[in-house]
């Protein structure tokens, strides 16, 4: 994994804007219309070649797919994986905590983004691996496209077992520790097969953090710092046979402008989060309820093998940073942890779900380019001694 030895590198948490024509295939798809395979694999890996290569043109250093094949950055394992009901709601079956006592916020935020396009379905059998086509798929797409655009390097994501329990809710296993270690166990494959074809694995883990406040709410806060650390351990073990230098984390509270007022401070998380087998660990740093966190890790020591990957770019608003703020709070956490240490990123991803957001596509890209531009400031400022 490379890190930011002359000039703070530049990178984001996964998803990007999908095309329509990628969009409308994920929707038939997801709607269980027929969609032909060749077609899909067509569009699906021009659209991989297009969104790598603006990510270089646009000067991101470690750069994604854009979670282009994927209706989601969780619900994805369904075609994947044995084991999910068929057939569920498209909305989640309660209201987010902190949105709760808020119906109006919540009926105007569905009319701003519409309606989300996956279906929320339950796990209702074993879990195991039924489709590895999907992943062979991904992985020679980005090879082609990384090839082609010159990428750097590159990192492909895969969901955790707890963010996979918390959008797909558990109707077989007896309970929710079996459930999560079916999970791992047939994620297994999916993390070890992307480290192996020589790209950086990121391990989306919003469960150890968002699911405080959706899925698990009715547990008291000491009650979830302990399932957030049994999704930890169990992470690990799933990762055994992934290099720590070829592994990131992402770790947020959900990519959504609400009030956030029932998230979990960082400082209650940050060791369990480090707990996990990473060397690079992406936590959302730059919206109002998160930025002031930088300072947490004047306290709770990075160990030195250990970087950061915070993110300095807001991904729930219409708001393009101005380049000296994101210099600004690179700054920050490269004057705490070193400058080495630190890897500029984004706050989530701007395609979290396909077709499905607030954030038009094109701002998406301008707040990348800032990121780049606010990098370039930041390491004049911070190599210039």
């Amino acid at each position: 994994m490379k890190t930011s030895r002359d000039r703070i590198l530049t990178t984001h948490v996964g998803s990007l804007p999908r095309s329509d024509a990628v969009v409308e295939l994920l929707q038939r798809r997801e709607k269980s219309e027929a969609v032909d395979p060749g077609e899909f694999n067509r569009v699906v890996g021009g659209a991989v070649a297009d969104t790598v290569k603006r990510q270089v043109a646009l000067g991101i250093d470690v750069v994604s797919d854009g979670e282009t094949s994927k209706i989601s950055y969780s619900t994805y394992v369904t075609d994947r994986l044995t084991g999910f009901s068929s057939e569920g709601p498209t909305e989640t079956a309660r209201p987010h905590l902190d949105l709760a006592a808020f119906p109006e916020l919540r009926r105007k935020m569905a009319l701003l983004t519409g309606p989300r396009p996956f279906k929320r379905v339950s796990c209702v059998g074993p879990v195991k691996v039924r489709d590895r086509a999907a992943l062979q798929n991904d992985l020679e797409n980005m090879r082609r496209a990384t090839s082609a655009a010159g990428a750097a390097e590159a990192f492909l994501n895969a969901a955790s077992p707890g963010v996979v329990a918390t959008f797909l809710p558990n109707q077989y296993f007896p309970t929710h520790e079996a459930y999560i270690e079916a999970v791992a166990d047939a994620m297994r494959d999916e993390y070890e097969a992307i480290a192996a074809a020589g790209f950086v694995l990121q391990v989306d883990c919003p469960d150890l953090a968002m699911a405080r406040h959706t899925a698990f709410q009715e547990l008291s806060e000491t009650d979830f710092l302990k399932r957030a650390q049994f999704h930890v351990e169990t992470l690990n073990h799933a990762l055994a046979k992934v290099p720590v230098d070829r592994l990131r984390i992402h770790v947020c509270w959900g990519n959504y402008e609400g009030p956030h007022t029932h998230d979990v401070d960082l400082a209650k998380l940050a060791n369990i989060i480090l707990g996990v087998n990473a060397m690079a660990f992406s936590i959302e740093a730059a919206n109002p309820r998160h930025e002031h966190e930088w300072a947490v890790w004047k306290e709770i020591r990075l160990p030195d093998d250990k970087i950061l990957l915070p993110g300095v770019v807001d991904t729930c608003t219409n708001y393009v940073e101005h380049p000296d703020l994101v210099a600004q709070r690179i700054a920050r956490f490269a004057e705490v942890v070193g400058r080495e240490r630190v890897i500029a990123s984004t706050d989530c991803g701007f395609g979290t779900f396909a077709g499905y957001g607030k954030i038009d596509p094109q701002i998406a890209w301008l707040k990348l380019g800032s990121l780049v531009q606010g990098a370039e400031r930041a390491s004049k400022y911070l190599w210039s001694a």
